[in-house]
């Protein structure tokens, strides 16, 4: 598989994105509104401690206090009995931490809607060989290396590699054959970083950030580019060379990888994907089988609905059903790393009666999910046809992060009708005349509104007027939304609405 990094860099925004096969799969935004968090260590104060939830909030200078449950403070209870063996038991919240009491978190999920950020006390350090742990013994190797031999290799290596008493290591994925030099070097990094973090929390006061993660190009260099990496293209001549000096330390075979684009068509454009980007907010995705997918981020989970669109195939209609959810098992996935959609997710894929075609839907949905960098877990096609699936989510999601809910439709997507406002209209008219205290209204429309009174109720005004005693004028006004109306009243026009415009 081909495999591409481009880094578009602006004084306001840097956008990164990964490519595979020349399809975008990954659109990673960083801007000064839009901080990242994820990484950064704080000293922070207990605020509260709750028993009843085993987890305590921490102040870290966030607008929210931060979440801290018990499994990131201490390890299961070794003293747990037979019969809560297999069940995840911890030691009561209250004899680890009290309130007020200061606390070194790092971040580890971003403030998302009305929750804080969730924060961990076993702090790491991520490098591009190892994470370090300074406050663990444990010596691990990534699951994704998957080779005995070299498992047992890099794990008896950090055990000599690693002073007693000083933390744990993991090898990331990256670190796969890696020799001793470079991990040592790397360890001796890591280790004065921590060093150094313990100065600034000497020095602090709690909330305070002492140690910041790598900004997000840096991070992406860190943890991403590697040999299964083909190329990484950037528009910015200072990350550039900030990549190769990186690389020139670290891994110098990598750097003829790298390469800066100075053309006049902008990087974005030259590939293609900034159309890719604008359709990625979009609810509805088109399949290439003619079928198509629409996406409804919620309140608790993100549904997505698939349906065969104009594609209805020739004559087995089990076949059309199958390759159409085979088209949109791919495509979710795709779009799953693309929105950043994390959490509770529902798909509801077309009924298969075979119960083999559900077996291939799921095998491809899965097969394509393992591509992804989050943690992912789908269960089943049940008998309607709903896959049931999480996410891994440490922030909120790109369509949250460019959007925010529209004011007049209070993301609701849907606004009233033309015949909905005029019956709107009408009762708050009613009202007015009911308190007897105005002779002369006139009434302020969005143009299709007062179009609509024109066309289709024509005889509206003169029934009104008769019927409360009131002289009513309408008057268009193409500022106005589709869905507001304005009650004017006296000589002067006076804006009456808020007292009689109940919906």
């Amino acid at each position: 598989m081909k495999r591409q990094i481009l880094i578009n860099a602006a004084p306001h925004e840097t956008r990164v994105v990964i490519m595979e096969d020349n399809v975008l799969v990954e659109l990673m935004l960083d801007r000064p509104d839009a901080q990242r968090t994820v990484g950064d260590i704080y000293l922070g104060r207990v605020e509260g401690v709750l028993p009843g939830i085993q987890a305590a909030f921490v102040n870290i200078g966030t607008d929210k206090a931060a979440f801290l449950h018990v499994s990131d403070i201490a390890d299961e209870d070794p003293e747990a009995s037979e019969e809560e063996k297999g069940v995840k038991r911890y030691p009561p919240i209250q004899t680890l931490i009290k309130k007020g009491e200061e606390l070194l978190v790092q971040v580890t999920k971003e403030a998302i809607g009305t929750k804080g950020p969730r924060v961990t006390a076993q702090v790491s350090l991520p490098g591009r060989y190892l994470v370090y742990m300074p406050r663990s013994e444990h010596i691990g190797v990534s699951r994704k290396i998957e080779d005995r031999d070299e498992r047992t290799r890099l794990r008896r290596l950090m055990r000599d590699i690693m002073p007693p008493g000083k933390g744990g290591t993991i090898v990331r994925t990256v670190g796969e054959d890696a020799k001793r030099k470079p991990l040592e070097r790397e360890l001796k990094g890591l280790m004065k970083t921590w060093k150094r973090i313990e100065s600034r929390v000497a020095q602090s006061q709690a909330p305070a950030l002492v140690h910041e993660e790598a900004h997000l190009a840096a991070g992406i260099i860190r943890d991403l580019f590697s040999e299964k990496v083909d190329a990484l293209i950037v528009d910015s001549r200072e990350i550039f060379n900030e990549v190769r000096d990186y690389l020139e330390a670290v891994d110098p075979e990598l750097i003829r990888r790298v390469s800066y684009y100075d053309g006049t068509v902008p990087l974005f454009d030259k590939y293609e994907i900034e159309e890719e980007i604008r359709r990625s907010f979009e609810r509805r995705v088109e399949l290439p089988s003619g079928g198509y997918v629409v996406i409804e981020p919620t309140e608790g989970l993100v549904a997505i609905d698939v349906n065969t669109g104009r594609y209805t195939g020739k004559k087995d209609p089990e076949k059309t059903i199958l390759r159409t959810n085979l088209d949109a098992a791919r495509e979710i996935a795709r779009q799953l790393r693309l929105r950043d959609i994390g959490g509770i997710i529902v798909v509801d894929f077309i009924d298969m009666e075979d119960k083999a075609n559900r077996d291939k839907v799921m095998q491809e949905l899965r097969i394509h999910l393992s591509r992804d960098r989050a943690r992912t877990k789908a269960f089943q096609i049940s008998e309607l046809g709903l896959v049931e699936m999480t996410r891994q989510r440490v922030r909120p999601s790109i369509y949250h992060t460019v959007t925010r809910p529209c004011p007049y439709c209070v993301g609701a997507g849907r606004i009233v009708t033309p015949a909905t406002v005029v019956r709107r209209v009408e009762r708050a008219i009613g009202r007015v005349a009911a308190a007897k205290e105005e002779r002369r209204l006139v009434v302020r429309l969005h143009p299709e509104v007062a179009l609509h009174i024109l066309e289709e109720e024509p005889n509206l005004l003169r029934r009104l007027e008769s019927e409360y005693r009131v002289d009513i004028e309408v008057r268009d006004d193409p500022l106005m939304r589709a869905d507001e109306f304005r009650i004017l009243a006296g000589p002067a026009d006076v804006d009456i609405t808020a007292r009689y415009a109940v919906a």
